[in-house]
Order: structure tokens, then C-alpha cells, then sequence
């Protein structure tokens, strides 16, 4: 490249108006270079413009009211943070099990916060949850939303998340969580220890020696919690004998499924709707939510903003 006075010169060249200077480009040198740095922009831009948002479909029941169990504003909040976040997320909600044949189409995670039990939303489409489940959809699922009965369901449940509330195994007290430490995870960037009171279901049934299973929130309960008579949720002998073992109790997780088919994470909180008001809290649920769609969570965690919805 050579600098010139102002005049014209009668070559293929391109002439460049710097600061009144002309640099000189010879043409025929320089197009094959122009023409790759063109093309590799054209390339970079359609993939930026096009690239296809990950999908996250929500799912609901009615609740019980707006102070505890409300799913279907808890899953809003969540919803509204991650199309907000800039990390390219399209979401739908849906109050019960879709009717539509395509609500999953596309799907990369499911999130579920509903009433559990007999009622749960994924009891009457075992089959459709085994499919999503082996398709590598995630799944996330949230408070009452861990538990399902014993048989089909439980297996299902565990191959989806590694692992669920158990009748006559978990307990589902409320107590004040003390999470003094956090592993080192993508779903606890951003995240700082906390300390937080919820109905924190706790002895969840796992995969056997924990395998695929990766503790993110885990505390020691109250000896005040064994207070309870026995009962399908209350107390049983095997939650006291890890009690007595000094066992800390696992109420966070994620889960990895065998040869990389899919992720899963379940967690016991979310009764008190004022929680999602919580910065650490709302960012360990959302990164979470991330990280099962398989996207790298942000250094920081996903980024939102303390808004309640009624």
C-alpha cells in the first residue's frame, strides 16, 4: 500500500480518502483478500442473525394462591428473566400437560412447577415423559414438583432429574437452610452463600451411589425436624438414621445422564413465592435452567432483576 497526493491514477486500483491523503490499493493484489474478508463477514453475520434461540417450555398447575405454591407466577418470573437475559431464549407457558402435539417440538429443557403426588402433571404422560426424557430434552423441576408415586413414575423421575421425593424415605418439613458453601459448578455462578426458609423437602431418593448426581445446595436440617410422627411425608426411620449419622441433606441437584443424554436438575424450594425475589435464589434456578438447555451459563450467572408477579 502506497500513499499519494491527490490526483487520479489510471490503474485498477481503489483510491481512499484518508484525512485528505489517497491511499492507493492495487485492485488486482488485494480482491481475492476483500473478497474472503466479505464472504467470512457475510458468514459471521448470518450465523449471528440466524442462529436458532434454545427453547424452554414451562409447565404448570393452578397452585394454591399467591403467597406459597404459585407456579404459574414463579414460572413467569423465570420465563420473563431468561427472554430478558440477551442469552437467546424463546419460552412457553402452559398451565397443565400441552394439548398441543407440537408444545415440545424444539424443546430443549422443560421446566415444571406444579402440585405433586397422584395429581402430578406427568402422571397421565408417563409415556410422553419417557419420551422427551430419552430424546435428551432437560428437565427441570421445582418443589412438589419432586415428587410422584413410587413405581413407573419414580424410575422415570430419576432417569430425568437423578432423583425425586419418595413416600416413607423423604421428609418435608420447614425449616431456615444454611448453604455455607458451594460447589464449584455453572449453576452456582453468580452465586454467593445464603441462607433461606422453605418447606426444603429433604432424603430424596437418588440413583444408586449417587452416580450421574451432583450436589449444589445441601445443608444440615434442625434436629427440630425429626419432630414429626411418622407418616408418608412427615418422618420415617430412615430419614432419622441419617439424621443421627450427621448426613447432610442434598436439596439442590443436577444431574447428568449416562452417554450424554441430556441434563436434569430438581431442588425441594420455591414454596414461598417471595423467594423469587431473592437474588441467589432466583439466579441458582435460572442457571440451572440454562445449563440442562446444554448452554454455558455466564461467568456472573444468568442476569435478572427482583420482580414479583402476582
Amino acid at each position: 500500500m502506497d500513499v499519494y497526493p491527490n490526483y487520479a491514477y489510471q490503474k485498477p486500483e481503489i483510491l481512499v480518502f484518508v484525512s485528505n491523503i489517497i491511499i492507493k490499493i492495487n485492485l488486482m493484489k488485494s480482491l481475492p483478500r476483500i473478497l474472503l474478508a466479505f464472504t467470512l463477514s457475510v458468514l459471521a453475520f448470518s450465523s449471528l442473525s440466524f442462529a436458532k434461540n434454545k427453547k424452554v417450555v414451562f409447565l404448570a398447575d393452578k397452585g394454591k394462591n399467591t403467597a406459597v405454591h404459585a407456579h404459574e407466577s414463579g414460572n413467569a418470573i423465570l420465563a420473563n428473566a431468561l427472554e430478558e437475559s440477551g442469552l437467546g431464549f424463546d419460552t412457553a407457558q402452559y398451565k397443565g400437560w400441552p394439548t398441543d402435539a407440537k408444545a415440545f417440538a424444539g424443546a430443549d429443557s422443560v421446566v415444571i412447577f406444579c402440585n405433586g403426588g397422584k395429581g402430578h402433571l406427568v402422571m397421565k404422560h408417563l409415556d410422553q415423559f419417557e419420551k422427551l426424557i430419552d430424546s435428551g430434552v432437560g428437565f427441570v423441576f421445582m418443589h412438589y414438583a419432586v415428587e410422584v408415586p413410587i413405581g413407573r413414575a419414580g424410575v422415570l423421575m430419576r432417569e430425568a432429574m437423578g432423583g425425586y421425593f419418595e413416600t416413607h424415605w423423604s421428609v418435608n418439613p420447614h425449616w431456615t437452610a444454611d448453604f455455607k458453601s458451594l460447589p464449584k459448578h455453572p449453576i452456582t455462578r453468580g452465586v454467593k452463600p445464603f441462607t433461606q426458609k422453605d418447606e426444603w423437602y429433604f432424603h430424596m431418593r437418588f440413583q444408586p451411589e449417587m452416580k450421574g448426581v451432583t450436589p449444589i445446595l445441601s445443608a444440615h436440617p434442625p434436629k427440630e425436624t425429626m419432630n414429626r410422627k411418622d407418616g408418608p411425608h412427615s418422618n420415617n426411620p430412615h430419614v432419622r438414621k441419617s439424621m443421627a449419622a450427621g448426613e447432610i441433606q442434598h436439596i439442590g441437584w443436577a444431574y447428568e445422564r449416562p452417554n450424554g443424554k441430556g441434563r436434569g436438575f430438581g431442588t425441594t424450594g420455591g414454596h414461598y413465592h417471595n423467594t423469587w425475589a431473592r437474588d441467589n435464589w432466583r439466579t441458582v434456578i435460572l442457571n440451572a435452567i440454562v445449563w440442562t438447555c446444554g448452554v454455558d451459563v455466564p461467568e456472573k450467572g444468568v442476569p435478572s432483576i427482583a420482580q414479583l408477579i402476582k
